[in-house]
């Protein structure tokens, strides 16, 4: 045996962290920690991780692939003027989601547990207390709407019913029913709603590999320039792709807001690391990979645009461009008909996948407490399901959907998504070099190059002024005042710091409850074996101040090994009160191998569990084992 293993994994020496984190209240404490190395370690999951690399993939690219590149080229081309710009702002658009992307797995790397940017931004910005995390919430309730995705679903299902003569009405009826469908089926069937979406989502990754490889064989195989329309024969020389130009920074920034809603969703796979088997070596490769294959088929996509449709024709198209080269490539029959119901489709399992992730994050913010009758919007009854958080999902969705002037609907709803976001960018990116200075100790799998942080800081902090730079005319891409979406985006965000006072008078007092002579003081570096069980099988909680990640890294070993088969308890009684975040669940056979190394017979007493220190407890145990290797 080495010398090594004759030493105790959780060592009484100090770690090197600061006075300033450390939390001797025990586990009395109902708050979350704030001592920083909890939320670095990995949390188990509860259910297995059951997502290989192929189905986080799958996680990413479908949420990647929306109604964007079938929606925004025509507005995007609209607004700049020419083909070169829009194809130039579809490369930049992959550049800056790389930046985002880079930051996204620092913070994955650093963090592998689920929650994406709410854990950042509540790990990074712990005070003001509760700021962080009502900025989130009031985000994802008021900004976390499907609108965008029905519209082009209604507009385009009335376009293969009507053609162009159907009315803006007619498209927001439309547009709003399949918000209603989609909230009514994953309000009552949890599993319907799964399938339908699963098979929405292989559609639409198919639609866009096909319209990929049509644009190849048209740029491979378009007639000769003598063969084509005088309006059409110099499409692609070089004065003709700047021919129009808009370089108004108002202009380009608003249509980088719309290039990257169509990259939007590259660290979609964040918010399920849980779930996901080796998750920082998946998580490395999924979200690069995704952004290369996104990258390469809108640009095949656009220049397929332009290669079939004139120039004017897109300008004018709208939302409908997609339509319109499906028309010229295939004929009145199909192209008016199958292949814009094709795109109806994908846009409608977009807003199932987003509204069912949507819904179970309203609801656990409702249960965190940060929305009003918490109880109602938090309840999954009658039938299972996150009713309530698909309620509040609803509501706002339908809103906007139908509140905003008809003929500018899609392009606000695009500028009011993308310019809020870039506040929280912003505050994530610079999050980062925050932590890099005070706990440059955290491990980091992947560390983003520091010009592309720097970069990123730049970008987010020139889209955020752009909107407010006069547009070349004065006027923008919608009818009304060309800064209205960066005024309303503010607006959202002064809300939040204006409700942020009400949930810290809320969660006032939980801070440090007083404490019952009855209970035990429990040491901070535990396992805490409760003496009524949470969930029918055993759980082991550990404590929230471990000094070694040994005894974790032995527990999410053997999680990524063997899936636990734990059924949950109705209203279950924890009697340490512990966190959700505290809480590691092993099944009992695995319990039994875990603690038959863990705890050696010298623990063990008459009446109790001995700590080190002399302590004693009939369910408290300090890890002190002298012969554990892993």
């Amino acid at each position: 045996m080495r010398l090594d293993e004759h030493e105790p994994l959780l060592s009484k020496v100090s770690t090197g962290e600061p006075e300033s984190h450390v939390i001797d209240d025990g586990l009395l404490d109902p708050v979350p920690s704030r001592n920083i190395d909890d939320d670095v370690l990995p949390e188990t999951a509860t259910y297995g991780r059951n997502l290989g690399w192929s189905g986080a993939y799958i996680v990413v690219i479908s949420r990647v692939i929306g109604s964007g590149i079938f929606a925004t080229p025509g507005s995007i081309t609209k607004s700049v003027g020419s083909i070169g710009i829009s194809l130039l702002l579809w490369v930049a658009g992959a550049v800056l989601a790389a930046c985002g992307l880079s930051i996204s797995l620092e913070y994955g790397c650093m963090l592998p547990r689920s929650g994406g940017e709410k854990v950042y931004l509540e790990f990074t910005y712990r005070h003001p207390r509760f700021l962080a995390s009502t900025m989130v919430a009031v985000q994802a309730v008021l900004l976390g709407f499907t609108a965008s995705n029905c519209i082009v679903f209604g507009r385009y299902t009335i376009y293969a019913s009507y053609g162009h003569n159907a009315t803006d009405f007619a498209q927001k009826l439309v547009a709003a029913s399949l918000m209603r469908v989609i909230t009514v089926i994953h309000g009552s069937h949890v599993k319907t709603g799964i399938a339908i979406q699963n098979a929405f989502g292989w559609v639409k990754v198919f639609l866009v590999i096909s319209m990929g490889f049509a644009g190849l064989y048209v740029i491979l195989f378009r007639p000769t320039a003598t063969d084509l329309p005088a309006s059409e024969r110099r499409a692609f020389s070089w004065d003709d792709l700047w021919e129009g130009s808009n370089w108004s920074w108002g202009i380009i920034s608003t249509a980088v807001f719309k290039v990257s809603y169509s990259y939007a969703g590259l660290s979609n796979v964040n918010n399920v690391l849980n779930e996901v088997k080796d998750p920082v070596r998946t998580l490395k490769s999924v979200g690069p990979i995704a952004l290369l294959t996104a990258c390469i088929f809108y640009l095949l996509v656009n220049i397929a645009y332009f290669a079939v449709i004139p120039l004017q024709e897109i300008k004018d198209s709208g939302e409908l461009v997609a339509a319109l080269f499906f028309d010229r490539l295939f004929g009145n029959s199909i192209g008016k008909t199958v292949l814009p119901l094709a795109i109806a489709v994908s846009a409608a399992g977009n807003v199932m996948v987003v509204t069912f992730a949507s819904a179970r994050v309203n609801q656990e913010i409702a249960r965190q407490g940060f929305l009003p009758y918490a109880s109602l919007f938090s309840s999954s009854r009658p039938f299972n399901t996150p009713l309530g958080g698909l309620i509040v999902h609803y509501i706002p969705s339908i809103l906007v959907i139908t509140l905003p002037p008809l003929g500018d609907v899609y392009a606000f709803i695009l500028d009011v998504e993308g310019y809020p976001g870039q506040f929280f960018a912003l505050a994530t990116t610079i999050g980062l070099l925050k932590l890099r200075k005070s706990h440059p100790d955290l491990l980091r799998p992947f560390k983003a190059w520091l010009p592309v942080v720097w970069l990123r800081i730049g970008v987010c902090l020139a889209l955020i002024a752009a909107p407010f730079v006069p547009p070349k005319g004065g006027k923008g891409d919608a009818s009304f005042f060309y800064a209205t979406y960066a005024i309303v985006g503010i607006l959202i965000i002064l809300f939040a710091v204006g409700y942020w006072p009400s949930q810290k008078r809320n969660f006032k007092g939980r801070d440090k409850p007083e404490k019952d002579e009855s209970e035990v003081d429990v040491p901070e570096t535990a396992i805490v074996m409760p003496t009524k069980l949470r969930f029918q099988g055993v759980d082991a909680c550990l404590s929230r101040s471990f000094e070694s990640q040994a005894v974790l890294h032995a527990i999410d070993y053997y999680n990524a090994m063997i899936s636990p088969d734990l059924v949950p308890v109705e209203n279950p009684e924890n009697p340490y009160r512990f966190s959700t975040s505290d809480a590691r669940f092993l099944p009992p056979t695995v319990l039994y191998n875990l603690f038959s190394i863990v705890f050696s017979h010298e623990l063990i007493r008459c009446n109790g569990l001995h700590s080190d220190n002399g302590s004693q407890s009939s369910s408290v145990a300090v890890y002190s084992h002298r012969g554990l290797t892993l």
